[in-house]
């Protein structure tokens, strides 16, 4: 988003012109200040949306909000960039809230929404000088793609009504990990260095240790700063494990990253197992859903 006045801290994620990248090189104390700074930053966003949105923006009358909403559901951080705008504009005469991409897009409107979001910063262009992080994050994308598409496959076996929320809660659900390779890349890598150096290594452990924080406990925090739905917030919260729909967004996302190299993962046979509790499924079914839903033949 591009506005004529300087960021603060009320504002939401992209509002405000981006001043000069300057990434973070060491860890800051404590949640409120992680908290303030990432509520502070112009959020980049993958090139092909940016380049495709200023196609779609010469010639508005070429999409409309269903097109556009899948189109931007395969960027986690164009998402987290909408629903966190809509909420920030949320009428308190409504009753509900916009729990998906496609949901703002109809309420915002399609002239609207370009007019509040401009060209839109990249994050190639943000990391042209760091390769490294720049594949670190894409590691981190592609791997929430797959989550999502595991969560709404789960959520569809289950007849579950909320299926869609779902998906954008697995798509988010590494939003603050995403943000940390493009704000503080030196941070994030090392972070990865530790977990290779140590596979017993917890990712929380190697969180705190390095930033401080866990990350987790960021993106509740940021959530809740965004004011973003409620209902996203719940199903992104891992503490809620004996929720259903928690635990559908919980699964999907630990076996999109226990399959992220290979489906040889020793973690996979639990996974599935789990999965399959879930879905009241055998383990052998649940392997023939979960490679079907990724296309696996």
């Amino acid at each position: 988003m591009t506005m004529s006045v300087p960021p603060d801290a009320s504002a939401p994620p992209g509002a405000g012109s981006p001043p000069a990248f300057q990434a973070l090189t060491r860890p800051l104390p404590d949640l409120a200040a992680w908290t303030t700074h990432f509520r502070r930053m112009e959020i980049p966003v993958l090139a092909s949306t940016a380049e495709q949105l200023e196609l779609w923006r010469a010639n508005e009358d070429a999409v409309d909000a269903h097109l556009l909403g899948e189109f931007l559901n395969k960027d986690p951080l164009m998402t987290l960039k909408l629903l966190a705008h809509a909420a920030s504009q949320r009428s308190s005469r409504l009753l509900t809230d916009t729990e998906t991409v496609t949901a703002a897009l109809v309420l915002m409107g399609i002239t609207p929404f370009f007019k509040a979001f401009g060209e839109q910063p990249t994050v190639e262009q943000r990391l042209a000088a760091r390769p490294d992080a720049l594949a670190g994050l894409q590691r981190v994308l592609q791997r929430a793609e797959r989550a999502a598409r595991f969560a709404l496959g789960f959520a569809a076996h289950r007849a579950d009504p909320d299926a869609a929320v779902i998906h954008s809660a697995a798509l988010l659900h590494d939003f603050s990990e995403m943000l940390l390779w493009c704000e503080a890349p030196d941070l994030a890598l090392e972070i990865r260095r530790r977990q290779q150096a140590d596979p017993t290594l917890r990712s929380v452990a190697a969180q705190k240790a390095v930033l401080n924080i866990e990350l987790g406990d960021l993106e509740q925090a940021l959530l809740k700063a965004w004011h973003l739905p409620e209902l996203l917030a719940h199903i992104t919260d891992d503490k809620k494990v004996h929720d259903p729909q928690v635990r559908c967004v919980t699964l999907a996302v630990r076996l999109a990253r226990h399959t992220s190299e290979s489906w040889e993962n020793p973690a996979v046979p639990d996974d599935l197992i789990e999965i399959g509790e879930l879905m009241s499924l055998s383990p052998a079914h649940t392997l023939k859903l979960v490679h079907e839903v990724d296309g696996v033949v």
